[in-house]
């Protein structure tokens, strides 16, 4: 029975308590400087309310550079609607507490149902403005656009340092096919010893949460290009993820054996060599050659003479099966990079 336990698979990435202290510590910086720097400026250019640049700074920040560049889009769409329902509600109603919960009612019915969630509030607080100001003239205009410019741009500036972690990833990938190396060369032993006592499918919990992990920094990745979009790290990832799930089945099926039929040991040493020549840039050709060898030669193999070597047969075919699986999943990865 495979069992999940959910352990940090590196305690270089998290520390035990999950919690990231050198990333804290960075974005608190980050947002505390871009939300300075947004209102310095706007404070050199004279404008009113210069303290909201610096909070439209800080809600602009997002944790990676795609969310960020989206969200500020999102919010220049809705402020831009803002202004125009504020200017309309405002000259119905006057520069007063009606007018202003008129604009609020439809701000944020319009935020609900197009998604702008997140710009209610954020453009509420300058459109407060006008009512201090008692009119919305250009002067007026020209100030609550400038401190909204300032502050998007400060948030967009922030995060364009951000890039995607080769170091994290290639650290992670390497634990993560190392980890199915030591899968794979368990098996070997295990399909020839007979002693299932000490193979419980624990093997599995750590490449699970390998996994999980290489999945979330991909994504990370993935959302930190702007320019080019790069699916390797997340194509791969989706690879190793099917090839887990092949190894899964494999592992059962070698449980499920009582006996040594002749065959298994040509299987047990081809997953001894798929163990030993496993790494990221191997296209398994020279594996599939192999295989077809091996499957080949099984195909002249007497018939099982007795229930159990027929039954043992038949779920040592389903490993080879698996194992032909396990290879074209990565020969396709390997098709699709090249292509």
């Amino acid at each position: 029975m495979l069992h999940k336990n959910k352990s940090s698979p590196d305690p270089a990435l998290t520390l035990p308590d999950g919690v990231n202290w050198n990333m804290i510590i960075i974005n608190t910086v980050k947002v505390a400087l871009a939300a300075c720097a947004s209102i310095l400026l706007a404070d050199a250019l004279t404008l009113s309310n210069a303290i909201s640049a610096g909070i439209v700074a800080i809600l602009t920040i997002q944790p990676t550079k795609r969310e960020t560049v989206k969200t500020a889009i999102a919010r220049c769409i809705a402020f831009a609607l803002a202004l125009l329902i504020a200017f309309v509600s405002f000259s119905l109603f006057g520069y007063g507490y009606t007018g202003f919960l008129v604009y609020l009612v439809v701000f944020i019915f319009s935020c609900q149902r197009f998604g702008w969630i997140s710009a209610m509030a954020m453009d509420s607080v300058i459109i407060s403005h006008f009512i201090g100001f008692g009119c919305m003239n250009p002067p007026e205009l020209l100030n609550e656009i400038s401190i909204f410019a300032i502050g998007i741009a400060a948030g967009i500036f922030a995060n364009l340092h951000l890039t995607r972690d080769m170091k994290k990833m290639n650290y992670i990938e390497d634990a993560l096919d190392e980890q199915i190396r030591l899968i794979l060369s368990r098996m070997s032993e295990k399909l020839i010893s007979n002693d299932y006592s000490d193979y419980n499918g624990d093997c599995f919990n750590h490449l699970d949460d390998l996994i999980h992990e290489a999945e979330l920094i991909a994504r990370q990745n993935f959302a930190n290009q702007l320019r080019k979009e790069d699916y390797f790290d997340m194509n791969y990832v989706a690879m190793r993820k099917a090839q887990e799930s092949v190894l899964i089945e494999m592992y059962k099926n070698v449980r499920l054996l009582q006996g040594n039929p002749e065959t298994i040991y040509a299987i047990s040493n081809f997953l001894k060599k798929i163990s030993e020549e496993y790494e990221k840039n191997n296209t398994v050709k020279n594996l599939l050659k192999t295989f077809a060898e091996i499957d080949q030669s099984m195909k002249s193999t007497p018939l099982p003479k007795t229930r159990q070597e027929f039954e043992d047969r038949a779920h040592l075919y389903t490993i080879l099966r698996k194992i032909e699986e396990f290879l074209l999943i990565k020969a396709d990865f390997m098709n699709t990079q090249e292509e």
